[in-house]
Protein backbone atom coordinates (compact mmCIF):
# COMPACT_ATOMS: atom_id res chain seq x y z
CA UNK A 1 0.00 0.00 0.00
CA UNK A 2 3.29 2.30 1.14
CA UNK A 3 2.51 6.04 2.01
CA UNK A 4 0.45 7.19 0.06
CA UNK A 5 -2.35 4.54 0.48
CA UNK A 6 -1.94 5.09 3.86
CA UNK A 7 -2.93 8.61 4.07
CA UNK A 8 -5.63 7.99 1.95
CA UNK A 9 -7.24 5.58 3.86
CA UNK A 10 -6.71 7.66 7.06
CA UNK A 11 -8.61 10.44 4.75
CA UNK A 12 -11.52 7.92 3.82
CA UNK A 13 -11.97 5.97 7.29
CA UNK A 14 -11.33 8.57 9.99
CA UNK A 15 -14.23 10.27 11.79
CA UNK A 16 -13.74 12.51 15.03
CA UNK A 17 -17.31 12.35 15.88
CA UNK A 18 -16.59 8.50 16.42
CA UNK A 19 -14.33 9.22 19.48
CA UNK A 20 -11.29 6.83 20.50
CA UNK A 21 -12.98 2.88 21.28
CA UNK A 22 -11.07 0.23 19.99
CA UNK A 23 -13.21 -0.95 17.28
CA UNK A 24 -13.66 2.61 15.06
CA UNK A 25 -12.08 1.94 12.11
CA UNK A 26 -9.96 5.10 11.93
CA UNK A 27 -8.42 4.46 15.14
CA UNK A 28 -7.28 1.22 14.12
CA UNK A 29 -5.38 2.15 11.17
CA UNK A 30 -3.70 4.74 13.08
CA UNK A 31 -3.12 2.39 15.50
CA UNK A 32 -1.34 -0.22 13.46
CA UNK A 33 0.89 2.67 11.77
CA UNK A 34 3.81 1.41 13.87
CA UNK A 35 3.49 -1.92 12.75
CA UNK A 36 3.57 -1.27 9.11
CA UNK A 37 6.59 -2.15 6.92
CA UNK A 38 5.82 -0.68 3.61
CA UNK A 39 6.07 3.60 4.37
CA UNK A 40 9.57 3.09 2.78
CA UNK A 41 10.40 5.43 5.18
CA UNK A 42 14.38 6.77 5.59
CA UNK A 43 17.32 4.50 7.58
CA UNK A 44 16.27 4.87 10.93
CA UNK A 45 13.49 6.53 10.99
CA UNK A 46 10.14 5.30 12.82
CA UNK A 47 6.46 6.31 12.40
CA UNK A 48 3.54 5.94 14.86
CA UNK A 49 0.00 7.38 14.31
CA UNK A 50 -2.29 9.38 16.64
CA UNK A 51 -6.08 9.85 16.52
CA UNK A 52 -6.33 11.40 20.05
CA UNK A 53 -7.19 9.50 23.77
CA UNK A 54 -9.88 10.27 25.67
CA UNK A 55 -11.44 12.21 23.14
CA UNK A 56 -10.70 12.05 19.22
CA UNK A 57 -7.80 14.45 17.71
CA UNK A 58 -9.77 16.84 15.07
CA UNK A 59 -6.75 16.80 12.80
CA UNK A 60 -5.15 13.12 13.16
CA UNK A 61 -1.36 12.84 12.55
CA UNK A 62 1.12 10.12 11.75
CA UNK A 63 4.13 10.92 13.59
CA UNK A 64 8.11 10.16 11.89
CA UNK A 65 10.90 10.02 14.25
CA UNK A 66 14.41 10.14 14.28
CA UNK A 67 15.62 8.52 17.11
CA UNK A 68 19.15 10.32 17.36
CA UNK A 69 17.01 13.40 18.04
CA UNK A 70 13.65 12.57 19.60
CA UNK A 71 11.29 9.79 19.93
CA UNK A 72 7.99 11.33 21.57
CA UNK A 73 5.65 14.17 20.01
CA UNK A 74 5.64 16.12 23.23
CA UNK A 75 8.78 17.45 23.20
CA UNK A 76 11.81 18.22 20.56
CA UNK A 77 11.71 18.48 16.93
CA UNK A 78 10.18 15.63 14.65
CA UNK A 79 8.22 15.06 11.11
CA UNK A 80 4.59 14.68 10.85
CA UNK A 81 1.82 14.06 8.33
CA UNK A 82 -1.20 16.18 9.76
CA UNK A 83 -4.74 15.89 8.60
CA UNK A 84 -6.92 19.19 7.77
CA UNK A 85 -9.70 18.91 10.13
CA UNK A 86 -12.06 18.44 6.68
CA UNK A 87 -9.30 15.78 6.28
CA UNK A 88 -8.98 17.45 2.30
CA UNK A 89 -5.32 17.88 2.79
CA UNK A 90 -2.82 16.19 4.70
CA UNK A 91 0.60 18.35 5.17
CA UNK A 92 4.46 17.13 6.02
CA UNK A 93 5.71 19.34 8.72
CA UNK A 94 8.67 19.69 10.78
CA UNK A 95 7.26 20.35 14.02
CA UNK A 96 8.39 21.61 17.26
CA UNK A 97 7.01 19.53 20.50
CA UNK A 98 3.72 21.28 21.74
CA UNK A 99 2.78 19.74 25.35
CA UNK A 100 5.74 20.43 27.00
CA UNK A 101 4.84 24.09 27.11
CA UNK A 102 1.18 23.36 28.97
CA UNK A 103 2.55 24.13 31.99
CA UNK A 104 4.16 27.09 31.45
CA UNK A 105 2.20 28.99 28.75
CA UNK A 106 -0.74 27.62 28.62
CA UNK A 107 -2.51 26.34 25.30
CA UNK A 108 -3.45 29.58 24.08
CA UNK A 109 -2.36 32.54 22.74
CA UNK A 110 0.89 32.56 24.62
CA UNK A 111 2.05 29.30 23.51
CA UNK A 112 1.62 29.82 20.07
CA UNK A 113 3.13 33.27 19.77
CA UNK A 114 6.80 31.61 21.72
CA UNK A 115 5.88 28.54 18.95
CA UNK A 116 6.20 30.84 16.21
CA UNK A 117 9.05 32.85 17.32
CA UNK A 118 10.82 29.50 17.91
CA UNK A 119 9.78 29.05 14.25
CA UNK A 120 11.61 31.42 12.72
CA UNK A 121 14.71 30.86 14.37
CA UNK A 122 14.66 27.40 13.15
CA UNK A 123 13.70 28.29 9.53
CA UNK A 124 17.28 30.03 9.02
CA UNK A 125 18.66 26.86 9.51
CA UNK A 126 16.70 25.54 6.65
CA UNK A 127 16.43 28.30 4.25
CA UNK A 128 19.54 27.57 2.11
CA UNK A 129 18.04 24.43 1.09
CA UNK A 130 14.16 25.39 1.16
CA UNK A 131 12.44 23.90 -2.11
CA UNK A 132 9.99 25.04 -3.96
CA UNK A 133 6.68 24.03 -2.96
CA UNK A 134 7.24 24.30 0.65
CA UNK A 135 6.06 26.91 3.15
CA UNK A 136 5.79 27.91 6.69
CA UNK A 137 2.78 26.16 7.98
CA UNK A 138 0.05 24.70 7.01
CA UNK A 139 -3.16 25.33 7.47
CA UNK A 140 -5.73 22.96 9.57
CA UNK A 141 -8.63 24.04 9.43
CA UNK A 142 -9.80 23.97 12.84
CA UNK A 143 -10.37 26.71 16.01
CA UNK A 144 -9.62 24.56 18.73
CA UNK A 145 -6.23 25.27 20.37
CA UNK A 146 -3.90 21.99 19.17
CA UNK A 147 -4.56 22.64 15.26
CA UNK A 148 -3.63 26.08 16.07
CA UNK A 149 -0.95 25.44 17.91
CA UNK A 150 0.71 22.33 15.49
CA UNK A 151 0.21 25.30 12.60
CA UNK A 152 2.02 27.92 14.74
CA UNK A 153 5.09 25.19 15.59
CA UNK A 154 5.51 24.32 12.12
CA UNK A 155 9.05 25.31 10.93
CA UNK A 156 8.86 24.40 7.17
CA UNK A 157 5.70 21.79 5.70
CA UNK A 158 4.37 20.63 2.32
CA UNK A 159 1.05 20.38 1.71
CA UNK A 160 -1.27 17.48 -0.35
CA UNK A 161 -4.60 17.75 -1.69
CA UNK A 162 -6.08 13.98 -1.13
CA UNK A 163 -7.70 14.26 -4.43
CA UNK A 164 -4.77 14.55 -6.36
CA UNK A 165 -1.80 13.25 -3.64
CA UNK A 166 1.05 12.14 -5.23
CA UNK A 167 2.72 8.57 -5.73
CA UNK A 168 4.98 6.97 -3.48
CA UNK A 169 8.19 7.77 -5.10
CA UNK A 170 7.43 11.53 -5.00
CA UNK A 171 6.32 11.29 -1.13
CA UNK A 172 9.21 9.44 -0.73
CA UNK A 173 11.95 12.02 -1.98
CA UNK A 174 9.57 15.04 -0.25
CA UNK A 175 9.82 12.71 3.47
CA UNK A 176 14.00 12.46 2.85
CA UNK A 177 14.52 15.95 2.01
CA UNK A 178 12.39 16.54 5.39
CA UNK A 179 14.58 13.98 7.28
CA UNK A 180 17.71 16.06 6.04
CA UNK A 181 15.76 19.07 7.31
CA UNK A 182 15.50 17.39 10.95
CA UNK A 183 18.53 16.98 11.03
CA UNK A 184 19.68 20.55 10.77
CA UNK A 185 17.53 22.04 12.12
CA UNK A 186 18.28 19.90 15.42
CA UNK A 187 22.08 20.42 15.08
CA UNK A 188 21.23 24.74 15.27
CA UNK A 189 18.79 24.12 17.95
CA UNK A 190 21.37 22.28 19.96
CA UNK A 191 24.18 25.10 19.39
CA UNK A 192 21.11 27.87 20.53
CA UNK A 193 20.87 26.13 23.67
CA UNK A 194 24.77 26.21 23.90
CA UNK A 195 24.77 29.91 22.58
CA UNK A 196 25.39 33.05 24.59
CA UNK A 197 22.75 35.62 23.18
CA UNK A 198 19.34 35.53 21.84
CA UNK A 199 20.53 36.14 18.04
CA UNK A 200 18.96 34.78 15.19
CA UNK A 201 20.00 31.28 14.08
CA UNK A 202 22.28 31.94 10.81
CA UNK A 203 23.02 29.33 8.04
CA UNK A 204 26.98 29.25 7.45
CA UNK A 205 28.22 29.22 3.90
CA UNK A 206 31.31 27.82 2.37
CA UNK A 207 33.44 30.46 0.56
CA UNK A 208 33.08 30.59 -3.36
CA UNK A 209 35.41 31.11 -6.17
CA UNK A 210 33.72 35.07 -6.81
CA UNK A 211 36.11 36.01 -3.65
CA UNK A 212 34.05 35.66 -0.19
CA UNK A 213 36.65 38.26 1.54
CA UNK A 214 37.05 41.46 0.88
CA UNK A 215 40.63 42.73 1.06
CA UNK A 216 39.75 44.03 4.80
CA UNK A 217 40.97 40.63 6.50
CA UNK A 218 38.03 41.78 9.32
CA UNK A 219 35.56 42.54 7.03
CA UNK A 220 33.41 39.43 8.21
CA UNK A 221 34.13 39.45 11.50
CA UNK A 222 31.49 40.81 14.41
CA UNK A 223 31.79 39.07 17.43
CA UNK A 224 28.66 40.10 19.96
CA UNK A 225 29.42 43.11 22.34
CA UNK A 226 31.32 41.68 25.03
CA UNK A 227 29.89 43.81 27.56
CA UNK A 228 27.66 42.37 30.57
CA UNK A 229 23.87 42.00 29.57
CA UNK A 230 20.51 41.71 31.46
CA UNK A 231 18.82 38.25 30.92
CA UNK A 232 15.06 38.33 32.32
CA UNK A 233 14.46 34.20 33.13
CA UNK A 234 11.03 33.60 35.08
CA UNK A 235 10.46 36.64 37.07
CA UNK A 236 13.65 37.30 37.90
CA UNK A 237 16.89 38.85 36.67
CA UNK A 238 20.29 37.11 35.98
CA UNK A 239 23.37 39.58 34.68
CA UNK A 240 25.61 37.19 32.59
CA UNK A 241 28.90 38.20 31.19
CA UNK A 242 29.97 37.97 27.87
CA UNK A 243 33.20 36.37 28.26
CA UNK A 244 32.78 34.25 25.24
CA UNK A 245 32.79 36.78 22.95
CA UNK A 246 35.56 38.89 24.54
CA UNK A 247 37.17 35.66 23.79
CA UNK A 248 36.41 35.33 20.06
CA UNK A 249 36.88 39.18 19.43
CA UNK A 250 40.55 38.99 21.16
CA UNK A 251 41.03 35.63 19.52
CA UNK A 252 40.40 37.24 16.14
CA UNK A 253 42.34 40.10 16.58
CA UNK A 254 45.21 37.78 17.07
CA UNK A 255 44.25 35.18 13.75
CA UNK A 256 44.78 38.63 11.81
CA UNK A 257 48.32 39.21 12.55
CA UNK A 258 49.07 35.70 11.99
CA UNK A 259 47.75 35.58 8.62
CA UNK A 260 44.10 34.49 8.84
CA UNK A 261 41.11 36.25 7.86
CA UNK A 262 38.31 35.23 11.10
CA UNK A 263 34.72 35.17 10.21
CA UNK A 264 32.16 35.05 12.51
CA UNK A 265 28.94 37.25 10.44
CA UNK A 266 26.61 34.20 8.99
CA UNK A 267 28.36 31.67 10.56
CA UNK A 268 26.37 30.69 13.11
CA UNK A 269 26.29 27.92 14.67
CA UNK A 270 29.68 28.32 14.25
CA UNK A 271 31.47 30.44 16.57
CA UNK A 272 33.97 31.32 14.06
CA UNK A 273 35.78 29.98 10.75
CA UNK A 274 39.40 30.80 9.74
CA UNK A 275 40.78 31.18 6.27
CA UNK A 276 44.53 31.83 5.27
CA UNK A 277 44.63 35.06 3.57
CA UNK A 278 47.39 34.23 1.22
CA UNK A 279 48.03 36.46 -2.38
CA UNK A 280 44.42 37.40 -2.42
CA UNK A 281 43.43 34.09 -3.39
CA UNK A 282 40.50 32.11 -2.22
CA UNK A 283 41.45 30.16 0.67
CA UNK A 284 40.89 26.34 0.25
CA UNK A 285 41.57 25.13 3.96
CA UNK A 286 39.04 26.47 6.57
CA UNK A 287 39.97 25.89 10.41
CA UNK A 288 36.30 25.50 12.47
CA UNK A 289 37.06 27.21 15.71
CA UNK A 290 34.78 26.55 18.79
CA UNK A 291 34.79 29.04 21.35
CA UNK A 292 34.13 27.55 25.51
CA UNK A 293 34.53 29.26 28.96
CA UNK A 294 36.43 27.50 31.63
CA UNK A 295 34.44 27.72 34.97
CA UNK A 296 35.56 27.73 38.47
CA UNK A 297 39.07 25.92 37.07
CA UNK A 298 38.05 23.09 35.94
CA UNK A 299 38.21 22.41 31.85
CA UNK A 300 36.00 19.32 31.66
CA UNK A 301 32.70 20.30 30.64
CA UNK A 302 33.82 22.71 28.33
CA UNK A 303 36.45 20.10 26.17
CA UNK A 304 33.34 17.85 26.25
CA UNK A 305 30.43 20.54 25.08
CA UNK A 306 33.76 21.51 22.44
CA UNK A 307 34.41 17.72 21.19
CA UNK A 308 30.70 17.13 20.41
CA UNK A 309 29.75 20.60 18.76
CA UNK A 310 32.58 20.08 16.65
CA UNK A 311 31.94 16.63 15.60
CA UNK A 312 28.49 17.62 15.12
CA UNK A 313 28.84 20.39 12.75
CA UNK A 314 31.30 18.47 10.87
CA UNK A 315 29.97 16.31 10.09
CA UNK A 316 26.27 17.67 9.42
CA UNK A 317 27.71 21.09 8.18
CA UNK A 318 30.39 19.92 6.51
CA UNK A 319 30.45 16.16 5.43
CA UNK A 320 26.69 15.48 4.69
CA UNK A 321 26.49 18.91 2.35
CA UNK A 322 29.90 17.13 0.44
CA UNK A 323 31.91 20.05 1.71
CA UNK A 324 35.47 19.46 2.35
CA UNK A 325 35.52 19.19 5.96
CA UNK A 326 37.37 21.36 8.30
CA UNK A 327 40.35 21.48 10.44
CA UNK A 328 38.84 21.44 13.99
CA UNK A 329 39.80 23.80 16.92
CA UNK A 330 38.84 24.17 20.69
CA UNK A 331 39.57 27.98 21.80
CA UNK A 332 39.53 28.62 25.52
CA UNK A 333 39.60 31.03 28.33
CA UNK A 334 42.38 29.19 30.03
CA UNK A 335 44.83 26.61 29.93
CA UNK A 336 43.33 23.10 30.00
CA UNK A 337 46.33 21.22 31.19
CA UNK A 338 45.97 16.84 30.21
CA UNK A 339 43.04 17.85 28.02
CA UNK A 340 44.91 19.51 25.24
CA UNK A 341 46.83 15.93 24.54
CA UNK A 342 42.90 14.21 25.05
CA UNK A 343 42.21 17.04 22.09
CA UNK A 344 44.67 16.27 19.96
CA UNK A 345 44.11 12.38 19.62
CA UNK A 346 40.77 13.29 18.54
CA UNK A 347 42.00 15.52 15.53
CA UNK A 348 41.11 18.97 17.93
CA UNK A 349 43.68 21.31 17.92
CA UNK A 350 43.79 23.18 21.33
CA UNK A 351 44.37 26.94 21.78
CA UNK A 352 44.26 28.92 25.16
CA UNK A 353 44.87 32.33 26.66
CA UNK A 354 48.24 32.91 28.47
CA UNK A 355 50.18 35.33 30.11
CA UNK A 356 50.72 38.14 27.39
CA UNK A 357 49.54 35.78 24.62
CA UNK A 358 48.02 32.73 23.13
CA UNK A 359 49.30 28.93 23.64
CA UNK A 360 48.20 25.97 21.87
CA UNK A 361 48.80 22.01 21.31
CA UNK A 362 51.20 21.01 18.78
CA UNK A 363 48.86 21.66 15.78
CA UNK A 364 48.06 25.18 16.71
CA UNK A 365 51.45 25.97 16.70
CA UNK A 366 51.85 24.10 13.75
CA UNK A 367 49.80 26.40 11.97
CA UNK A 368 51.34 29.53 13.45
CA UNK A 369 48.18 30.61 16.07
CA UNK A 370 50.09 30.80 18.61
CA UNK A 371 52.28 33.21 20.17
Amino acid sequence: MGMSGLLREIASTYDADAGTKRGVIGQIVLRGVAERTDLSLPPSLFAKGYGGQASAAATPWIGVFDPAINSKPGKGLYLAYIFSADLKTVSLTLQQGITHLEDRLGRGQARQDHLRRQARRLRGAVARQRRAGWIDEPILRHHADRPRAYEAASVIARSYELSELPDDGVLGDDLAYAAGLLKRAAVAQEAWYFSDGDGELEVNFAPDARGSHSEDPLAGFHPKDSSDYVANIVARQQVKKRHHEALIDSFGHHAVARGYTPTTRLMHPKDLVLHRTSEGQTPQDEWLVEAKVVRAENPTEAVRQVVGQLFEYSHFLYHERQLEEPHLIGLFTQDIGVYSGYLESKGIASIWRSDGGWDGSPSAERWDMTG
